[in-house]
């Protein structure tokens, strides 16, 4: 069996609709391991706890492949600079979008987000986001092969930046890396399951 260990989005949980979608497309032949991020909760979330509790997971779970959600490559992105070396999938990857987050953020403290797993506007304390105004994870790609499967209807996270930092990416990929573009798929992408499952086998078994 091999292991996929799988990290959701800002906002979500280990019971994702995607997460939900492809764990019977995948086992029992690969497991899933799909630690829950929100570290110490929502309302408290620290990227620097994230990580640490995404390295402890990663060590406990030495994976076949890291996949990462939006917000979850960049955890992806952040343990292999640490040291987990598996090759990853990264799903609708919020790459490129510090600066971003900055401009789009409202003024107050806590500022309510609409929580997917709670279905609920939840507030979360602003140091979150001061934080991640300063992650840079994605400067560099990961020493690792890496499939990026994007939607170019993206709600959440501008296709535009992602295809820019894939493309500083390039002179520093490792063999075998590609860039999928959905032309209909959203934030979710939920919709394309099977694809990412099909992406997720080739990966483990060194088809890219």
């Amino acid at each position: 069996m091999s292991t996929l260990l799988y990290f959701h989005g800002f906002a979500s949980s280990p019971a994702s609709a995607k997460i939900t979608a492809l764990r019977p497309m995948l086992e029992p032949e690969i497991e899933l391991i799909t630690p829950d991020l929100n570290i110490p909760s929502f309302e408290a979330l620290d990227w620097n706890a994230i990580v640490e509790h995404a390295m402890d997971v990663a060590r406990a779970h030495p994976p076949d492949l890291i996949a990462g959600s939006s917000m979850g490559a960049l955890v992806a992105l952040a343990i292999a600079q640490r040291g987990i070396i598996a090759p990853m999938v990264l799903i609708a990857p919020a790459l490129g979008i510090a600066d971003r987050w900055r401009t789009l953020l409202p003024d107050g403290d806590p500022i309510l987000v609409f929580n997917h797993a709670r279905n609920a506007e939840v507030p979360i304390h602003r140091k979150f986001f001061e934080q991640m105004f300063q992650v840079r994870v994605d400067r560099d790609p990961p020493p690792s092969p890496v499939t990026v499967i994007m939607g170019r209807n993206d709600e959440s996270v501008p296709f535009d930046l992602v295809e820019n930092t894939w493309r500083q990416w390039q002179p520093r990929l490792a063999p075998s890396s590609k860039f999928i573009a959905i032309d209909e798929g959203d934030h979710g992408l939920t919709a394309h399951a099977a694809l990412i499952a099909r992406e997720i086998r080739a990966a483990i078994s060194g088809r890219n």
